[in-house]
């Protein structure tokens, strides 16, 4: 089952959340923080940035609000684009490359 704000505000297929209302970043970082997420912060990557495999201590969601992010982890790669949530279990390797628009996005820790 989905939690209220998500049953209001989007959708979660195959594993990627999809916001289909306009996103309100104040809105999406209070619903991070009620999920425990305690920091969050909008975090932006030009065109073309990349990120090689590496790991965080903590677990984290990124919300893209513009542009594109293509997330590899776990053998598979994936890309989120505007309005998609991806998040990355403490720990896991990964890696990222923004698309050719770059990406800004909202990051919560865990």
């Amino acid at each position: 089952m989905l939690d209220p704000y998500a049953e209001a505000c989007g959708e979660k297929a195959l594993g990627v959340w999809r916001y289909n209302r306009p996103m309100d970043e104040r809105e999406l970082m209070a619903q991070l923080n009620r999920e425990g997420f305690a920091h969050t912060y909008v975090w932006e990557d030009g065109a073309h940035a990349h990120y090689p495999e590496h790991t965080h201590r903590t677990e984290t969601a990124h919300i893209i609000l513009s542009g594109e992010m293509t997330l590899t982890m776990a053998g598979e790669t994936k890309t989120y684009r505007s309005g998609e949530r991806c998040d990355v279990p403490a720990g896991a390797v990964h890696a990222a490359k923004m698309g050719p628009g770059g990406c800004r996005y909202l990051v919560g820790e865990r």
